[in-house]
């Protein structure tokens, strides 16, 4: 099947009870049983429930991946991952990374002595340079959180897999739908279902996705053990959203492309970032290993702190708020909101200042997005 295909039938033939063509929200916290080791392959909601079933089919599915699971939350996922490292263990991330997750590292995994080291995105040498003999996995995110870097996913594999070291990939801000990171060489792909994957504004929910069965087996066996599992109908309106991911990220890219070339030609504004654009200096990488750009712009205004307070309380259609990936646009300033666990030196010297602004560019027409900036900038 295509991709189109198995976003909507993936995991969700009609019911075999009453042939409903909507996947049943299985509202329950257990399940019958007819005798002492007898089960219908479900016993209770947190090991397992057929509408979480059915997501973590199709998520899998889109991702080429052949085991999927969920979970509470995108960060609730991360965790599970990282649940694969050990005291003494090491590993090497991205520099440009989503703000919760740098936390993750930093202060929670940290206080188990699980060192944590950033490279420049797009470094390969660096890479390389940073690996120790205790190094057991490399982390990415396919679009940087919040400057929408690159880095070769395919050569990075490459040299963790000489070393024997696993590669995660964070495929949120691209989604499967752009690029499957899978097919590249990564060992793990996670989500944030909140974002694109939902795409509504109405869930939190985070996924795994791998081929590699000893992986899914750990990884299921925490799933279980720790229990921070979406419940049904937090499921069922994931699956409602991951219907029509297809169509919402092509308009989504194309809403995002315009508003990245108008950005670029506004007097007010300082840098646009967006790998879409020929300027943007992964512009070349962007087109090879993605189908698609993305639906994130994020940019700098010109002059002081007091002129981003200015610009977002004169949005009228944009919303000031934190998260992105939904059908409305959401504006973001990272430094006090997604990054802001990232201490000033560290974040800024990664070129997330205080001017920096985060658009995922929503669904509304563009005509009234460009508008809207417009106005408010003025």
């Amino acid at each position: 099947m295509k991709f189109s295909t198995k976003a909507i039938h993936a995991g969700q033939a009609p019911d075999p009870l009453t042939g409903a063509v909507a996947t049943p929200i299985y509202q329950t916290s257990t399940f019958a049983q007819s005798g002492l080791g007898e089960n219908k392959g479900y016993e209770y909601s947190r090991s397992g429930n057929p509408t979480r079933s059915a997501l973590e089919t199709c998520i899998a599915s889109l991702e080429g991946g052949q085991y999927g699971l969920a979970f509470s939350s995108g960060l609730a996922a991360e965790q599970a991952v990282l649940s694969l490292l050990k005291s003494g263990d090491h590993l090497i991330s991205c520099d440009d990374l989503y703000g919760g997750t740098y936390r993750l590292f930093e202060r929670v995994i940290s206080r188990y002595q699980i060192q944590s080291s950033y490279v420049t995105t797009n470094s390969i040498a660096d890479y390389e340079q940073a690996i120790r003999p205790n190094t057991r996995l490399i982390w990415l995110e396919t679009l940087t959180n919040p400057l929408l870097r690159l880095v070769d996913i395919h050569a990075i594999a490459e040299l963790a897999h000489r070393h024997n070291i696993l590669l995660v990939v964070d495929n949120t801000f691209a989604t499967p739908y752009f690029l499957q990171p899978l097919d590249l060489g990564a060992d793990i792909v996670v989500h944030s279902t909140t974002k694109y994957i939902n795409g509504h504004s109405d869930v939190i929910g985070g996924a795994v996705v791998t081929n590699n069965e000893d992986l899914y087996q750990d990884l299921k066996f925490y799933q279980n053990a720790a229990g921070a599992v979406p419940g049904p109908f937090d499921t069922w309106l994931t699956l409602r959203g991951i219907k029509t991911l297809p169509i919402r990220m092509r308009q989504h890219q194309e809403n995002a492309h315009a508003v990245a070339k108008f950005l670029t030609e506004h007097t007010r504004v300082e840098h646009v970032y967006y790998p879409g654009l020929a300027s943007h200096p992964d512009y070349a990488l962007a087109k090879r290993q993605l189908s698609g750009f993305g639906g994130v712009v994020s940019f700098q205004i010109k002059g002081q702190v007091a002129a981003i307070d200015t610009f977002v309380r004169r949005l009228q259609v944009i919303t000031f708020g934190e998260s992105l990936g939904a059908i409305e646009s959401l504006l973001c300033h990272p430094a006090t909101m997604t990054h802001s666990s990232i201490p000033r030196e560290i974040r800024e010297a990664r070129g997330i200042n205080d001017m920096l602004l985060r658009l995922s560019v929503g669904l509304e027409d563009i005509e009234d997005i460009l508008k809207d900036i417009d106005q408010a900038l003025s």
